[in-house]
């Protein structure tokens, strides 16, 4: 048995996404013997991203600045919003580098089980977002789930009146992917996204 602090540490580690309490106490072992080097700047930088890091009023990204780097970004596309689940969706598009307008983070997908209904989501303030700042296009990239497709349903019904045209990302085989490795779903909905490649 170790001391209550380690056990409280590992408890609090076995918590965060894919660290179990195996997983936490190697974590915890490798800190503890690397004190100096990898302990002290971790606590110094958890701080820091504990003093100085909040959410972006306008589009929930998370940053130092209010609003956002991206949202304050005059180069970017202020009429082009692209809807994300949430700030690691935001985070992963950007890493792509395909989209060059601005965000809206949700803060989940509408789930009848979980009771997330409309309310529970940042969907009036996309709305508030589209007439107040003459948005042009709303970019849908929610997951491929039962519960993210609900969503595209509903903000599509919620922006249909608003003068702004709304898509969504395109689904199907990824790049690298091999035919005969994909699901029934997504080589259906590589078909149904399929284009015309002679005009």
């Amino acid at each position: 048995m170790s001391a209550p602090e380690i056990e409280r540490l590992i408890g609090l580690l076995s918590k965060l996404p894919a660290l179990g309490p195996r997983s936490a106490r190697r974590a915890v072992l490798y800190l503890l013997n690397k004190r100096e080097s990898h302990f002290a700047p971790l606590i110094e930088a958890m701080h820091q991203v504990l003093d100085n890091i909040s959410a972006c009023p306008v589009c929930g990204n998370m940053d130092t600045t209010v609003p956002c780097a991206i949202c304050q970004n005059e180069s970017r596309n202020q009429r082009q919003v692209c809807v994300v689940q949430d700030v690691a969706d935001l985070w992963a598009l950007e890493r792509a580098g395909a989209f060059k307008g601005v965000y809206h983070v949700l803060g989940g997908v509408l789930s009848a089980l979980d009771g997330i209904g409309p309310e529970e989501l940042k969907i009036q303030e996309l709305v508030d977002r589209v007439v107040n700042q003459n948005v042009s296009e709303v970019v849908l990239a929610l997951p491929a789930t039962i519960e993210g497709q609900a969503t595209v349903h509903y903000l599509s019904d919620r922006l249909a009146d608003l003068n702004v045209t709304v898509s969504m990302l395109s689904r199907g085989v990824p790049v690298g992917g091999e035919l005969d490795y994909l699901d029934d779903g997504t080589l259906q909905m590589a078909f149904n996204a399929r284009r015309r490649l002679n005009t």
